[in-house]
């Protein structure tokens, strides 16, 4: 696959890429999907992955975006479940530095609160051996205050503080297809399944809709993965098999870092149900969550927060941080992901189990559910179940390293502070072609954000944007960080992209249009969608 199949103007071969026969046709764009894809592009099958929205469009934009160890298993003994995500955890932090970065955790250890100091440190003394590392956990109060400034007083007795890590989901589904791509994989975003093709009882491929031409194609794969997150069922129920999903969803709140300043993550259980919710410091803003509710909505539907889960964050917020009365006057924005979990019936969505899913039914194979940290686990445990589909594929699936090295940055005191790191994580190999593609101060940081007018300018030209809603949500997260998904800085958004894209006027003022109108349903509090109404 050649870069240009990245471009707008690649989907002219669109025709003749969908003509070849693939060893293994991947379904889902999101983390799982990619990292199906690397794996088997890196082993020499010919896999090509399709994506009927956007990449990452779905729960792998809208995630909480940790990377975590899996802490909150150790308590239910889960200790190989656990062993593998700081594995996976550690790996990330060495790989993709400046994509996926360490984060400090504070937890405030109150009177009458659970979990109890006593059992949080042992927990972390198992977290530590998992990792190979050794660190003080406990401080005094006024050690925790001057850690966690701002939080409630009243009760405390200490606090413990531990690390995980952090990242950008959306780039790093980009920069796992990038690195597919290197090894010939091949991506498509905006191409639907609208059935399957099969050779008796068995799936031997899928007709494919492109989305924005309206043209179908009949596409043959010798192996057929569907990796669609909460979305799967669909794909199962039409190839015969009964529903086993539970969509549910999971709503953040995004305010300004200087209405919410923190150094830490602050994790806390909320005052009304015990359940953990966290707030950290997150590309320029500070990020809230999450809630963990049944999606009742149709999934053809992008989630979007309610007003009792805006007010359950809220409620958080001010118990923990009762001195800064933050309110909703003070959010940016909010977003919502729908997370898919294995339906046993439980009452309570929240003591459901996150493991991973694998289901090989009449040759089309499902995986689903799992963490975004350990998605290449995912990926490797998908390709061993897919051999039964490939015979004459004996490839090694042993872990390799997730990326290639990046070379180091020429000029890099061109960029602002930290960019040179954050850059090269994000974009790999690429990363130096980014900064020589800038033009004049498109090495500066658009404001109230972490991200540079050039990063723009390389998605459009490179990275297969069609809607302007692929490049201010997910190619860059401008949309979350800036008040009314950054509609003050389209003016040079629009002469930065425009010519790229090649869009007309006209094209450009529907995209802008379409664009505002799904942020303020999608992206806003529920209080101002009304209003409009």
């Amino acid at each position: 696959m050649t870069a240009a199949h990245w471009r707008p103007q690649g989907r002219e071969l669109l025709g003749d890429l969908l003509e070849l026969e693939w060893d293994l046709l991947v379904i889902g764009g999101g983390i799982t999907g990619a990292g199906i894809l690397l794996e088997a592009s890196r082993r020499g099958l010919r896999a090509l992955l399709v994506e009927q929205r956007d990449f990452a469009w779905g729960t792998s934009s809208r995630s909480s975006k940790l990377v975590h160890g899996g802490l909150r298993y150790l308590k239910e003994g889960r200790f190989g479940l656990t062993r593998e995500s700081v594995h996976e955890r550690e790996s990330l932090l060495r790989e993709a530095a400046g994509l996926v970065e360490p984060q400090s955790f504070a937890f405030g250890d109150y009177e009458g609160r659970k979990p109890g100091k006593r059992s949080m440190l042992l927990g972390l003394a198992i977290y530590d051996r998992m990792a190979g590392q050794r660190e003080r956990h406990y401080h005094t109060a006024d050690e925790f205050l001057r850690l966690a400034p701002h939080i409630r007083t009243d009760g405390l007795r200490g606090g413990i503080c531990y690390h995980d890590a952090k990242t950008d989901d959306a780039r790093l589904v980009l920069r796992v297809l990038h690195e597919a791509q290197s090894h010939g994989g091949a991506a498509l975003n905006y191409l639907s399944v609208r059935s399957l093709v099969r050779d008796g009882s068995r799936v031997t491929g899928a007709v494919l809709r492109d989305e924005l031409s309206g043209t179908c194609h009949t596409l043959r794969a010798k192996a057929t993965i569907s990796a669609t997150g909460a979305w799967a069922d669909q794909l199962r129920v039409h190839n015969g098999a009964a529903p086993r999903l539970r969509p549910l969803r999971g709503s953040h709140l995004v305010l300004p870092a200087w209405r919410l300043p923190l150094a830490q993550a602050v994790s806390l259980m909320h005052p009304h149900d015990g359940r953990p919710v966290f707030a950290f410091p997150w590309e320029g803003v500070t990020l809230i969550g999450t809630t963990d509710v049944d999606h009742g909505e149709h999934l053809s539907r992008e989630a979007a927060i309610t007003q009792q889960e805006t007010d359950y964050l809220l409620a958080a917020l001010n118990d923990q941080f009762p001195s800064l009365a933050i309110s909703e006057n003070d959010v940016i924005a909010t977003y919502a992901g729908v997370r898919p979990v294995i339906d046993t019936g439980k009452a309570d969505p929240s003591k459901e189990a996150r493991d991973h899913a694998l289901w090989l039914e009449d040759g089309l194979l499902t995986v689903t559910g799992g963490k975004l940290t350990t998605f290449r686990v995912i990926a490797l445990d998908a390709l061993k179940q897919a051999r039964a589909l490939l015979p004459h594929w004996q490839a090694d699936l042993a872990p390799q390293p997730i990326f290639r090295a990046a070379g180091a940055l020429h000029n890099a005191h061109r960029l602002p502070p930290g960019q040179a790191r954050r850059i090269q994580g994000r974009y790999g190999f690429h990363a130096q072609s980014l900064a020589e593609a800038a033009g004049e101060g498109e090495l500066q940081l658009v404001p109230g954000t972490e991200t540079l007018w050039a990063q723009l300018r390389w998605a459009t030209r490179h990275e297969s944007v069609q809607r302007l809603d692929d490049l201010l949500l997910r190619r860059t997260r401008i949309g979350i960080q800036l008040r009314r998904g950054g509609a003050d800085i389209l003016p040079r958004v629009r002469a930065i992209c425009q010519p790229e894209l090649g869009w007309s006027d006209e094209r450009w003022t529907d995209e802008e249009a379409a664009y505002l109108a799904l942020w303020k349903n999608h992206y806003s509090l529920p209080r101002e969608r009304a209003s409009e109404r």
